[in-house]
C-alpha cells in the first residue's frame, strides 16, 4: 500500500475513533479526554489529513458541544468545574489549535458544508420556502453573510462559518428550549437599576475561582475572545492582533480580515437581533429585488439580552475609538472622521458619511430589535428579560460611557492582553463632539421613548415599583446633560418646521438631518400599523411624526404626566414597606419630567376642570396596533376587555377572528352607538282601522299564534338590544377562544364521535 494511502486510512480510522470517543463523552473527565485526543489528533495531522476530522468528527463535536440533539449533556452548559471550563475554552479559543486547524484547511478549501434550513434565522427560512431561487437571493440580499451556493435551497459554508453559525444559533436555541410557555411575573422587591450590567456574566466580580481570578460561563468567554480576535474595533486596514498567531494568514491575506469581520458581525446580527423580524431588511432593497415577507407579531426569543448587550457595548468601542481618532466634531468643527464599512452606501448617506462601521451595520437591526421587544412583549413576560433589553439600550444611548476598563474582567479572565481596547478613558459625559452620533440615532432618543413609554403603560400593573424605576432610569440618561436636551429639542423644532434658509447656523446645519431621520422613520419602524388584538400603544400619525416634544394628548408631556398619576395611584393602594424609596422615585420623575420639558412637571388641563373626564380623555391614546398593512379602525373601545392584548390562555387567531365577528354583530345590532331612548321624543299613536276583522278558521287562529310568537321574540330581542345600549353592554365572543373552553368543545366532540362509533359497533 503506498504511503499516502497509508495516511489517509490512518486518518480515516481515527477520525471515525474521535467521533465515537465525543459521542460517549458526557462526564467531566470523558469531555477532558475527548478534547486532549482531539489536540493531539490535529498536532500530528497536516491540513490534507485532517479533512476527515471535518468530515467526521467535527459535526460531532458541534452537535455535543452546544447539545442541539441532547441538551441536558450539553458541554457548554456543565462545566462546574474551573479546570473543565477552561479545557474547553483552550480547545475552542481562537488562539487554540483547532481554529489553527479550521484556517489551514479553508485556506485550501479542503471541506464544506450544507447548513441545515430549518436552524437558519427566521426571515431567511421563509424567503428560501417562498422561491426556488432562495439561496441565490439571499447572496444578493445579504452577500458578506450568504454565498452563492450551486443549490437554490441549500446554504454552503467553509468550517469557520460553519462552526460560527452554530455558535451564533445557540442562544437562540437555548432561549426556545427553557420552557417559553412557563414564564410567569413575579414581584421582586429589592431591585436596582444601576446592578443591571451586573447581570452580564464577566462584567460581575461576585463569582471568583479559587485562585482568586473572577468567572463567568463558557460562551460570554468564547464569544468575547471571538469578538476580539475577528471584529477589530479600529481601523480595519489596521494589523489583526491574532492575525500570525490564530489564523496564519499571510501578508497576501489581509484583506480578508474585513471579509471575515463583516461576516462574524452580520451573522450575529441576523441570529440574534433580526431572525423573526417581519421587516429583516431595510424597506429599499426589499422593494428592488421584489421580496416581502410575513407579518407575524413576534417578539425577539428571551433570554438573549445579555449576549446582545455584550455584543452592541464591543461594537461601540469602534464608535469610541472614531470619535477618539477623529477629535472634536460637532456643528463647529464639522464630523468626526469615521471609517466606514462600505463606501457606495455611505456616499448616499449625506451627513451619515461621518458613522462608524459598526454603528451603520447595527443601527436599524437594533432598533427594530429593542421596538419589537416593547411593542410585542407577552403580558406574562419575565421583567428579568425586559430589563436585559432596557439595559442594552440605555449603553447605546451612552456610548461616551465607555472607560478604558470595560472589558477588563473579562481580559482577565481570558489572559487577554489589552491591546484592542479603547487606549483613552471617556470624559463620561455627552459633549458637542458626540453630536452626529445622537443626530445620526435619532430615532433612539425621540420615537423609541414614546414606544417605551406605550410599554410602561401597558404593564404598569404587573410591578410598578420596577416599571417606575425603568421609566426613571430612561428619563436620567436624556436628561443626563442640557445640551442633550437642546440639541433634541432643536432637532424635533426643525423636524416639524420647514425650512426657510435663514436662521441660525447651528439650526440650518442640523436640518440636513431632517430628510434622513424622516427617511430613518419610515424605514426602521416599517410594517407597522393599527390592529384591533394586541392591545399594544399607538399614537397619531403613525410612522410619519416625532411625537416626544409635541403638544397634545399623544405628546410625551402629556403620557408621562398621566403615567406619574397612574404610578402615583397603584402605589399607594400597595401596602408595602417599600413605599416611601418608591415615592421618592416619583418625586425624581416628576424632577427629570420638568427637566426634559422646561420646568413643567404636572399640567392641569384647562378645559377639564373634572379630573375624573381629564383622566378619561387620555383613554383615546391607547389604541391598539398590529403588524401589517390592515388597519381595523372603525371600532374605538375604551377599557374594553376584548380589546386586552392576547394572552397564553387563549389561541390568537381564533381570538382574532372572534373579535371581528363580534365587532361585526355590534355595528350591525348598533350596539356601538349610545342609547337613543334617553333623548324625548314625541309620542306616536298607531290608527286602528274601524274594520273589524274576524278570526274564523284553524289556519288564521294558527297564523295569529304565531305573529303572536314572534312579536314577543321581537320585543325581548328589542328590549335586550335596548338594554345592553343603556348600560354600554357589547357582544364578545373572544372568551371562546380561550384554550379552556375549546378543550371542553374538543372533548365534547370526540365523546359524541366515540359513543356513536361504540353504539354501530354494538349494534353491528
Amino acid at each position: 500500500m503506498p504511503p499516502h494511502s497509508s495516511y489517509t486510512f490512518d486518518s480515516l480510522s481515527k477520525s471515525q475513533e474521535l467521533s465515537s470517543t465525543i459521542q460517549a463523552a458526557n462526564t467531566p473527565s470523558q469531555i477532558a479526554s475527548a478534547c486532549a485526543s482531539i489536540d493531539s489528533f490535529l498536532h500530528s495531522h497536516s491540513p490534507d489529513q485532517s479533512r476527515h476530522f471535518f468530515s467526521l468528527a467535527f459535526p460531532t463535536l458541534i452537535s455535543k458541544l452546544f447539545g442541539f440533539d441532547d441538551p441536558a449533556n450539553a458541554w457548554i452548559n456543565h462545566c462546574p468545574s474551573h479546570d473543565l471550563a477552561q479545557t474547553l475554552f483552550s480547545l475552542l479559543s481562537p488562539a487554540g489549535t483547532l481554529s489553527a486547524a479550521i484556517a489551514a484547511v479553508d485556506r485550501l478549501s479542503l471541506v464544506k458544508y450544507v447548513f441545515p434550513v430549518e436552524r437558519l434565522p427566521h426571515w431567511t427560512r421563509s424567503l428560501i420556502s417562498k422561491n426556488n431561487t432562495g439561496s441565490h437571493s439571499l447572496s444578493d440580499l445579504c452577500p458578506s453573510l450568504f454565498k452563492p451556493s450551486p443549490s437554490p435551497s441549500q446554504i454552503q459554508l467553509n468550517v469557520f462559518e460553519y462552526f460560527f453559525f452554530w455558535f451564533a444559533y445557540y442562544p437562540v436555541s437555548k432561549a426556545k428550549n427553557d420552557n417559553p410557555d412557563s414564564v410567569s411575573v413575579k414581584r421582586v422587591k429589592k431591585f436596582r437599576l444601576e446592578d443591571w450590567t451586573s447581570s452580564i456574566p464577566g462584567f460581575s466580580a461576585s463569582k471568583r475561582s479559587p485562585e482568586g481570578k473572577p468567572q463567568c460561563d463558557l460562551y460570554t468567554r468564547l464569544l468575547y475572545s471571538y469578538l476580539r480576535a475577528f471584529v477589530p474595533s479600529y481601523d480595519l486596514n489596521a494589523h489583526h492582533p491574532y492575525r500570525t498567531s490564530i489564523l496564519h494568514y499571510g501578508s497576501g491575506y489581509d484583506a480578508s480580515v474585513a471579509a471575515r469581520a463583516q461576516f462574524v458581525v452580520n451573522a450575529l446580527i441576523h441570529f440574534w437581533l433580526v431572525d423573526n423580524d417581519f421587516s429583516p431588511l431595510p424597506a429599499s432593497v426589499c422593494r428592488s429585488f421584489g421580496v416581502s415577507f410575513p407579518t407575524e407579531e413576534a417578539p425577539p426569543p428571551p433570554g438573549s439580552g445579555e449576549v446582545v448587550s455584550l455584543f452592541v457595548r464591543y461594537l461601540n468601542l469602534s464608535t469610541v475609538a472614531a470619535f477618539r481618532d477623529g477629535g472634536s466634531g460637532g456643528a463647529e468643527c464639522g464630523s468626526p472622521r469615521w471609517r466606514t464599512l462600505e463606501g457606495a452606501k455611505s456616499k448616499d448617506l449625506g451627513p451619515l458619511r461621518s458613522l462608524g462601521c459598526w454603528n451603520f451595520c447595527v443601527q436599524r437591526p437594533l432598533y427594530r430589535f429593542l421596538l419589537r421587544n416593547f411593542l410585542f412583549c407577552p403580558m406574562a413576560a419575565s421583567v428579568k428579560n425586559v430589563s436585559q433589553v432596557l439595559s442594552v439600550w440605555i449603553g447605546y444611548l451612552e456610548p461616551w460611557t465607555i472607560n478604558v476598563d470595560e472589558f477588563s474582567k473579562l481580559d482577565a479572565i481570558n489572559d487577554e492582553k489589552k491591546e484592542n481596547s479603547v487606549r483613552e478613558s471617556s470624559d463620561g459625559g455627552f459633549s458637542p463632539r458626540w453630536q452626529d452620533y445622537v443626530l445620526s440615532n435619532y430615532l433612539y432618543y425621540s420615537s423609541l421613548v414614546m414606544h417605551f413609554i406605550g410599554f410602561a403603560h401597558k404593564f404598569l400593573h404587573s410591578d410598578v415599583e420596577i416599571i417606575v424605576q425603568m421609566v426613571l432610569k430612561v428619563l436620567d440618561t436624556l436628561t443626563s446633560s442640557k445640551e442633550l436636551i437642546d440639541l433634541l429639542k432643536t432637532v424635533d423644532s426643525l423636524f416639524h418646521s420647514k425650512q426657510t434658509g435663514s436662521g441660525k447656523p447651528m439650526s440650518n446645519n442640523l436640518y440636513r438631518y431632517v430628510p434622513i431621520i424622516r427617511e430613518q422613520l419610515q424605514d426602521w419602524e416599517d410594517g407597522l400599523c393599527e390592529t384591533d388584538a394586541d392591545g399594544s400603544f399607538l399614537h397619531e400619525n403613525w410612522n410619519k411624526d416625532l411625537r416626544l416634544f409635541a403638544d397634545g394628548e399623544d405628546g410625551g408631556q402629556q403620557l408621562l404626566q398621566l403615567f406619574i398619576l397612574r404610578a402615583e395611584a397603584e402605589l399607594q393602594a400597595i401596602s408595602s414597606d417599600q413605599l416611601a424609596p418608591s415615592l421618592q422615585c416619583i418625586d425624581s420623575l416628576k424632577t427629570r419630567l420638568g427637566c426634559l420639558f422646561d420646568g413643567h412637571t404636572i399640567k392641569s388641563s384647562s378645559t377639564c376642570p373634572e379630573p375624573m373626564v381629564y383622566q378619561q380623555s387620555r383613554d383615546e391614546i391607547f389604541k391598539p396596533r398590529r403588524a401589517g398593512n390592515y388597519a381595523f379602525s372603525g371600532v374605538k373601545y375604551k377599557g374594553d376587555w376584548m380589546r386586552r392584548p392576547i394572552s397564553n390562555d387563549e389561541i390568537a387567531w381564533l381570538a382574532k377572528i372572534l373579535i371581528r365577528l363580534s365587532d361585526w354583530l355590534n355595528e350591525s345590532l348598533g350596539l356601538n352607538q349610545a342609547d337613543s331612548s334617553q333623548v324625548s321624543s314625541p309620542v306616536s299613536y298607531v290608527e286602528v282601522s274601524a274594520d273589524v276583522a274576524h278570526i274564523c278558521g284553524p289556519s288564521e287562529a294558527l297564523k295569529v299564534f304565531f305573529c303572536t310568537i314572534g312579536s314577543w321574540i321581537l320585543f325581548l330581542g328589542a328590549a335586550s338590544l335596548g338594554f345592553m345600549r343603556r348600560y354600554g353592554l357589547r357582544v364578545n365572543l373572544r372568551i371562546l377562544a380561550s384554550k379552556k373552553v375549546v378543550m371542553v368543545f374538543v372533548l365534547y366532540v370526540v365523546f359524541s364521535i366515540l359513543k356513536k362509533l361504540i353504539g354501530a359497533l354494538h349494534g353491528t
